[in-house]
């Protein structure tokens, strides 16, 4: 087994550790008005929201999973007094601080902060204008005025607890990804701290994307089907230029991978990432959205002569994933058994989005019946775990973990 403290060449080798976020007061700076702004559809009751996710936390652990969580990780990485005051300057200069006024505001109050773990779950919760000290008239600035009725000072971060998409491990590589949305965008940060500065992660794992970049990736459309191929989604949230660039920096810097599968797949919210839709579960299994079916495009890159080779793939898609990888037939697992309406009705609330935690035990929402019934009696054996808050913010066990480490198969 690797010493490197990011070891992932699969979707299904035996989950070692596991990054989550526990959702937090975050979710509590949810407004109706705003919800589109912050990608929700709905506004989840945070209370049961953590039940639901401490149990699936556990879940894990049951399992001889290792569970990190990035609030933890981020404060560990301000390992002095200089880089707590460097990460506060980024956070606020990427916090959307409107008010000259209002940015030196929030500034004291995180200064004021003490313990780096409150500070972190401070900049994920956000500030309402509230909480800060009243601006004398005389000294606002246009900025401040023009905006007064907005609640906010800085928004929330909400999408937190679906740590798979501001970063995405692979191999010994980390992709640090440039999100689709402003809001999501300022999530990468953390991601930054703890591969740059923590004691045991920064500094150790190649940087294959950086969130410095002008195009979008997401780890939703980032997975890693075996220690030679990887797929990637053509998505809502992802470009085809990032993909391009993320295969460059792979192909160069060497880090493990010969092929990679780019899917390119309708552009919608209810399909936001790859894996809404499709999802590794076993060696020869997969759970796919039958929607996509009729329109997914499969190409094959590679990379020869310093250049990207690239080409598309005709054949049925599972005999495409067979080829690529080795085995003698893939079976697709279609969600709600390809009846239209259960499949629309569970791929919405995730039941294409399983997180496998060894090959053939897989983690799922209990409420999708149609869609793990079949899984079940595809021999897989399930781990059930309840949604019913969690999967307001549209994602499932796989959208809310990153692993860090897997063994090989």
């Amino acid at each position: 087994m690797s010493t490197h403290p990011i070891h992932v060449f699969s979707e299904i080798g035996k989950l070692k550790k596991v990054m989550l976020h526990r959702p937090g007061k975050e979710l509590e700076n949810l407004l109706p008005d705003y919800l589109e702004r912050l990608l929700f559809d709905d506004i989840p009751f945070l209370e049961d929201a953590q039940k639901e996710h401490d149990a699936f936390a556990q879940a894990l652990r049951n399992e001889g999973v290792e569970v990190l969580y990035v609030e933890k990780l981020a404060a560990e990485s301000l390992t002095s007094p200089e880089i707590r005051q460097e990460f506060i300057e980024e956070w606020l200069e990427e916090a959307g601080i409107r008010g000259r006024e209002t940015k030196k505001a929030v500034r004291a109050a995180l200064e004021a902060i003490e313990d780096n773990q409150e500070l972190i779950e401070k900049t994920m919760a956000g500030f309402q204008k509230s909480e800060l000290p009243e601006i004398p008239e005389s000294q606002k600035g246009l900025t401040d005025l023009v905006e007064s009725d907005y609640p906010f000072a800085v928004d929330p971060m909400p999408n937190l607890y679906f740590t798979r998409d501001p970063f995405a491990t692979m191999g010994n590589a980390v992709s640090l990804n440039h999100m689709y949305a402003d809001t999501r965008n300022r999530e990468t940060i953390y991601g930054k701290y703890i591969f740059k500065y923590h004691p045991v992660y920064g500094g150790k794992a190649e940087l294959v994307y950086d969130r410095t970049e002008d195009t979008r990736i997401e780890g939703g459309d980032e997975l890693v089907l075996s220690k030679d191929v990887l797929a990637v989604g053509i998505s809502q949230r992802t470009d085809a230029a990032s993909i391009e660039k993320l295969l460059v920096n792979i192909f160069k810097k060497n880090v493990g991978f010969k092929k990679v599968l780019a899917f390119e797949f309708a552009n919608n919210r209810k399909f936001m990432h790859l894996d809404t839709v499709f999802t590794m579960v076993d060696y020869d299994k997969f759970t796919i959205h039958p929607e996509i079916e009729g329109d997914l495009r499969v190409y094959s890159v590679t990379y020869e002569n310093d250049a990207l080779k690239i080409v598309e793939e005709h054949g049925d898609l599972a005999e495409v994933l067979a080829e690529n990888l080795g085995v003698e037939k893939v079976h697709l697992i279609r969600c709600g058994g390809g009846n239209i309406v259960a499949a629309a009705r569970e791929q919405w609330n995730d039941g294409s989005n399983t997180l496998t935690v060894a090959p053939g035990v897989v983690v799922v929402y209990d409420r999708n019946t149609v869609t793990n019934k079949i899984l079940e009696e595809y021999g897989l054996r399930l781990i059930k775990i309840r949604g019913s808050e969690l999967v307001r913010g549209r994602g499932g066990p796989r959208c809310m973990s990153m692993p860090f480490e897997r063994e090989d198969l």
